[in-house]
C-alpha cells in the first residue's frame, strides 16, 4: 500500500510513551497518527497537540466516543467532540456501547445509540468533526457494541449529514460478512466511510478475545482485497493499523512498529 495513506493507532504500540511514538513515526516516514483518548489526556490534550503538529503528523483519528448505553454518555461524547478539535482530527470514531445492565432488549439498545448521535451529531458538526460508527463483531454485541454490521451503522448514519455521521470500515470486525462488501460500496456512494482500519484475525483467539488483533499479514484476512475494495469505493483517505494484542504489547514497542509498518507496505 501507498505508505503516504499509512496511520499507526497508537493502541498498536501502547508501551511507548508518546513522545517516542512520535519521534520514532518522524523517523520512519509515518503520516499519521490515531490517538486514543486516556493516554492523550495522560499527557495533557493541549501537549498532546502541540506536539503532533510540531512533529508534521497528521491524527487521523480519535478513539473513542460512544457507550451510549451507560450513564453519563452525552457529557462525555460532548468532552471527546471538544478533544478531537483540540488535537486537530475531523474524525471520532464510536464504539457505541451494548446492552444496559440487566437488559435483553438488542433492539432498544440499538434504538439508544441512534437517538444518542441524533443529539451529538449537531455538536459535532459545528465543531468540524465527523462521527465514525464502528461496527464491531457480533461476539461484543452485549457489552461493547451492539451495532455489529456496517448496514446496521449505515442505518444509523443516513439519518444525518455525511459531514456530522458515517462510519468507520475495520477488517477484524467485517470481514466474516458476506453483505459487507455491498455496504462498503453503499458508504463510498455517500461519502460516509470516515475511517479505515486494518488486523488481521488469527486463531485460536485468546482467553477474553478483546486483544486477539493479528499482526497484518499472519492471519485469515486478505487484506488486500478490502484495500481493493475501499479504492474502489472511492475512499482515499488514511489507512490506519488498530492492534490490541498482548504479545505484540510485550515486545520492544519500537520493533513492532517497524515490523508493522512493513507489513502495511506488503499489503
Amino acid at each position: 500500500m501507498n505508505p503516504d495513506r499509512f496511520s499507526i493507532n497508537q493502541m498498536t504500540v501502547r508501551q511507548l510513551p508518546l513522545p517516542v511514538l512520535v519521534a520514532e513515526c518522524v523517523r520512519l516516514g509515518v503520516p499519521g497518527i490515531g490517538l486514543w483518548r486516556d493516554p492523550v489526556k495522560e499527557y495533557g490534550v493541549e501537549e498532546t497537540a502541540a506536539l503532533v503538529q510540531e512533529a508534521g503528523l497528521k491524527v487521523t483519528t480519535l478513539c473513542r466516543g460512544g457507550f451510549f448505553t451507560t450513564d453519563g454518555w452525552e457529557a462525555d461524547n460532548r468532552a471527546a467532540i471538544d478533544e478531537a478539535a483540540a488535537l486537530g482530527t475531523d474524525t471520532l470514531v464510536l464504539v457505541s456501547g451494548g446492552l444496559p445492565p440487566g437488559s435483553r432488549d438488542l433492539p432498544g439498545a440499538r434504538a439508544r445509540i441512534a437517538d444518542a448521535i441524533g443529539v451529538l451529531a449537531p455538536y459535532a458538526g459545528a465543531r468540524g468533526i465527523r462521527l465514525a460508527i464502528e461496527p464491531l463483531h457480533p461476539m461484543y454485541a452485549s457489552d461493547r457494541c451492539a451495532i455489529s454490521t456496517l448496514d446496521q451503522a449505515l442505518d444509523i448514519a443516513e439519518r444525518f449529514p455525511a459531514d456530522q455521521v458515517g462510519v468507520t470500515v475495520d477488517t477484524y470486525h467485517l470481514w466474516w460478512d458476506d453483505r459487507a462488501p455491498a455496504a462498503v460500496e453503499r458508504a463510498g456512494a455517500e461519502g460516509r466511510v470516515h475511517s479505515f482500519q486494518l488486523a488481521d484475525w488469527t486463531t485460536p483467539l485468546p482467553e477474553g478475545v478483546l486483544n486477539g488483533r493479528g499482526q497484518l499479514g499472519t492471519g485469515a484476512i486478505d487484506l488486500s482485497w478490502w484495500a481493493s475494495l475501499l479504492d474502489g469505493a472511492g475512499y482515499t483517505g488514511p489507512v490506519e493499523v488498530e492492534l490490541f494484542n498482548d504479545a505484540l504489547w510485550a515486545r520492544d514497542g519500537v520493533e513492532v512498529l517497524e515490523e508493522t509498518v512493513n507489513a502495511f507496505l506488503k499489503i
